[in-house]
């Protein structure tokens, strides 16, 4: 009878240890496409990633880069100061979106151009993205004012 009791609760156990392995892996197998890593221009250009993976871009839009073309597509470039990448955005940019201030967008990279499906811009005239002065930091050209919030 002892040895009856023993092996239940050690089949318990085991029962339990793969009903929790199972739904950690049911977890992160719905989980893979709701995670978009945040990528500077800089680390888009060393490191391309694969046309497949959905990831945020940050930085600057570029002065003068700035196209509305036909219809609803838009290009533009992003910059950190360091590196500058092409992005193109069909659809309608938010209100506070201009040249030369701050931006964050997802979508993929394909054949060397960002593809955005989303296009985030800053919330007033001194709000910057934390993404984006985190990467302006890193490149030594973000000057935090008194009057700037931070994400």
């Amino acid at each position: 009878m002892k040895g009856l009791k023993k092996k239940r609760r050690i089949q318990i156990i085991t029962l339990a240890f793969v009903a929790l392995a199972g739904s950690t892996a049911l977890i992160g197998y719905a989980m893979r496409d709701g995670i978009n890593f945040f990528r500077s221009p800089t680390q888009v250009v060393e490191a391309p990633p694969s046309e497949t993976e959905v990831f945020r871009i940050g930085g600057l839009v570029e002065k003068g880069s700035l196209v509305r073309g036909q219809g609803e597509t838009v290009t533009f470039r992003v910059t950190d100061t360091n590196a500058t990448v092409p992005v193109s955005f069909t659809g309608v940019l938010p209100d506070l979106f201009a040249e030369d201030a701050g931006m964050v967008g997802t979508g993929r990279l394909v054949d060397g151009v960002f593809q955005a499906s989303e296009i985030l811009a800053k919330h007033d005239e001194t709000y910057m993205p934390k993404e984006v002065v985190d990467a302006l930091k890193e490149q030594g050209v973000f000057q935090h004012t008194e009057d700037q919030p931070q994400g």
